[in-house]
């Protein structure tokens, strides 16, 4: 009797594992570490806890702006919240984000962003209608990073390092703030994240409308005639 070898089969992923790996690859998104982020991960080790280190981070900002130091003319003092964020937050990049409250990071993180921009800008006398401009197209980028992923479509990983990450993006406008120019350069990340955002987004959803368009198409064209004449007449009933 000749018997022929089966095939092994395809080994199936355990489901918890699954888990981690997505919830990891969420939070991870949900943070919009940039290229700095990238570059340094890989000599930071383990890494610190992400929302004790957040945390700190969020209340270092807070002090500072709390403190007077920021003014319009101040120099490098108008580094001191970002320097704070980024001492504190970018070693958090290697974790695994699968603590009990690490689901806390991304919202601590963007909101420690928005205030370091807020404090900067009021600080610099910058217009307080491009500063709003900036919050809403970062705000824009995270709401739709996070919609996306939660319809398991994953923004392709260029976006994120286009996007400067919050890392480049405050230190940008600490360095502008401390030579006097962060008027320029919110309005230059206005211009730039405003279109980089908007069109691959854009285009990014139409891509994806016209993929599942031949689907539909297609299922509609296995319905028999009994089938369409049905779902017709109920629609006209409701109608």
């Amino acid at each position: 009797m000749i018997t022929h070898p089966q095939a092994a089969a395809a080994p199936v992923p355990d489901p918890d594992e699954e888990r981690r790996r997505v919830q990891t690859a969420r939070l991870l998104a949900y943070r919009d570490d940039g290229p700095l982020v990238a570059l340094l991960r890989g000599a930071m080790g383990p890494g610190l806890p992400p929302v004790p280190a957040t945390l700190v981070a969020l209340a270092a900002v807070i002090a500072i702006g709390a403190s007077g130091l920021l003014g319009d003319g101040t120099g490098a003092v108008m580094l001191l919240p970002v320097v704070a964020m980024l001492v504190l937050v970018i070693p958090t990049a290697p974790r695994d984000h699968l603590g009990r409250f690490d689901w806390l990071v991304p919202p601590l993180l963007r909101g420690a962003e928005f205030l370091t921009v807020i404090l900067l800008g009021l600080a610099a006398d910058t217009p307080k209608w491009l500063l709003f401009v900036l919050i809403y197209v970062v705000g824009y980028h995270t709401y739709d990073t996070v919609y996306r992923t939660r319809q398991g479509i994953w923004p392709a990983p260029w976006v994120f390092q286009a996007g400067l990450g919050w890392e480049t993006r405050l230190l940008l406008l600490g360095v502008g703030a401390a030579l006097g120019v962060l008027t320029w350069v919110v309005a230059a990340l206005c211009l730039y994240l405003g279109v980089l955002f908007a069109v691959e987004s854009v285009t990014s959803w139409v891509r994806l409308d016209k993929q599942a368009s031949p689907a539909q198409a297609s299922d509609d064209l296995e319905a028999s005639p009994e089938e369409a004449m049905e779902q017709a007449t109920g629609e006209a009933d409701k109608a």
